[in-house]
């Protein structure tokens, strides 16, 4: 028979009866064998009584808990200790890359070329000449990186601060600004690291449905109402779908999001990379939104770089919170992307890298035609190809030595899809995939289905 952890007891450990508190007392107590393996946690209702507080703030408690595989189960079954160890972790991030040893093409990640990328060499030298260099100063930004990217940015902003990359500033802004129990709106698909970063702070994910032509305001809108902390969506090329958001469907969202109070925030990870104009909700609602841009992917992930936008307010919070670890973004490495900025040779090798990642994008996309296989012009580094079965279609690549990302990896509907990185796709393996992702899509056996 399962024994059930005491009532009084476990109230009697709760010190701070949050999501925050409720979750640490559980996890330290499990931690430390007060609470075994097996062991069955007290009704949430029970529970929520005795704190008096809502059963609400105790299910979030237990909702990151399970995100941690330390509790397991829910609702009438009951909620049992499964795990011992609490260790935070991406698990969506660290799922990618597992696909064994005969992998011919790794079209798994989407990261650019490196014979893409431009020569370094004369922008860390020129670096190297910072006036800043070695001070202990923890200034938001740099003066030459601030210069280079202010005629740039999509509205005018009231501070920057540089960060350690795209991923960096996001993972800043969720810490600083987002509570457990705290609801956000994402896209849905979305950048895998994003849902690991929401998981890992204990936010309740809003699911917004999109078209082809971004997120669909009337979901938007019913979102709304359920007061979410923070709304997250990409304005340029989406890292999944490779899709971008239309001129009419911005304004549908500047409309809807004209009756909230909610934070704005703008992850543009594929930054100069991608094809569409800049653009911001900052220009109409410049006092609550935070807009990042990450200049990994166009100038070279060895870089690190990224700038977030915000009020000087927010950055104030975010950089506050950042103390506790780095406090600033090597001068050395901003300066640098500054350089780049500037460089006209640099700016003339970016286009061209644009061209290439299209003409790789569209050539597969129109073998894929040629086998019956339509898809809509894309942009970024990647093709977003529907699929009858996500697991056919992996088990199905997998045996002929291609890896490609799942779409369970990036969404939480239900919407099957794979993505299929282009970034280093090789002309003579073209042909192959090709005819290989057409089977895997499980379009050949409706075609067959329908004789």
């Amino acid at each position: 028979m399962t024994q059930m952890v005491d009532l009084n007891w476990f109230c009697n450990q709760i010190t701070t009866p949050s999501v925050k508190g409720i979750a640490q007392a559980a996890s330290g107590l499990i931690r430390d064998g007060q609470i075994a393996v097996g062991m069955q946690m007290p009704a949430v209702r029970e529970i929520a009584e005795r704190l008096g507080i809502s059963p609400a703030t105790v299910s979030a408690a237990w909702s990151q808990l399970r995100k941690h595989k330390v509790l397991a189960g829910k609702g009438r079954s009951g909620v049992w200790v499964s795990g011992n160890s609490v260790m935070p972790r991406p698990i969506r991030f660290e799922k990618i890359g597992n696909y064994g040893e005969h992998i011919r093409a790794d079209l798994a990640m989407a990261s650019p070329d490196p014979a893409l990328l431009p020569e370094l060499q004369n922008a860390l030298q020129a670096a190297l000449q910072s006036p800043q260099l070695n001070s202990y100063t923890r200034e938001a930004i740099s003066a030459p990186l601030l210069q280079a990217i202010t005629p740039r940015w999509p509205y005018p902003a009231e501070a920057f601060l540089a960060t350690d990359g795209g991923f960096d500033a996001m993972n800043l802004l969720v810490q600083t600004l987002v509570s457990p129990g705290d609801r956000v709106i994402i896209e849905d698909p979305t950048a895998t690291r994003l849902l690991d970063m929401l998981d890992n702070v204990g936010a309740e994910i809003l699911p917004l449905a999109c078209d082809d032509e971004g997120p669909l305001p009337e979901v938007l809108s019913t979102l709304l109402t359920r007061a979410p902390v923070m709304l997250i969506y990409q304005p340029r090329t989406h890292s999944a779908t490779g899709r971008t958001i239309s001129v009419a469907r911005r304004q549908a969202l500047a409309q809807v999001l004209a009756n909230s109070s909610t934070l704005i925030v703008e992850d543009d990870g594929i930054g100069d990379l991608s094809a569409a104009e800049s653009w911001s909700l900052g220009t109409q609602f410049p006092e609550r939104t935070l807009h990042v841009r990450s200049f990994s992917k166009a100038y070279g992930p060895d870089l690190r770089l990224a700038v977030l936008s915000a009020t000087a307010e927010m950055v104030k919070r975010i950089q506050a919170w950042r103390n506790f670890g780095v406090s600033w973004t090597s001068r050395i490495l901003q300066d640098a992307v500054a350089w780049l900025l500037e460089d006209e040779v640099t700016q003339q090798q970016i286009a061209t890298s644009r061209q290439v990642y299209h003409q790789r994008r569209e050539q597969l996309r129109q073998a894929l035609a040629q086998r019956g296989l339509m898809l809509p012009p894309q942009d970024g580094l990647s093709l977003y190809i529907p699929v009858a079965s996500e697991q056919f279609a992996m088990i199905t690549l997998a045996a002929r030595g291609i890896a490609v990302l799942p779409g369970e990896r990036c969404r939480l509907g239900a919407t099957q899809f794979i993505r299929v990185s282009i970034a280093s796709l090789k002309d003579e393996q073209r042909e192959m995939i090709a005819e290989a992702l057409v089977i895997a899509s499980g379009r050949e056996a409706s075609a067959r289905a329908d004789l």
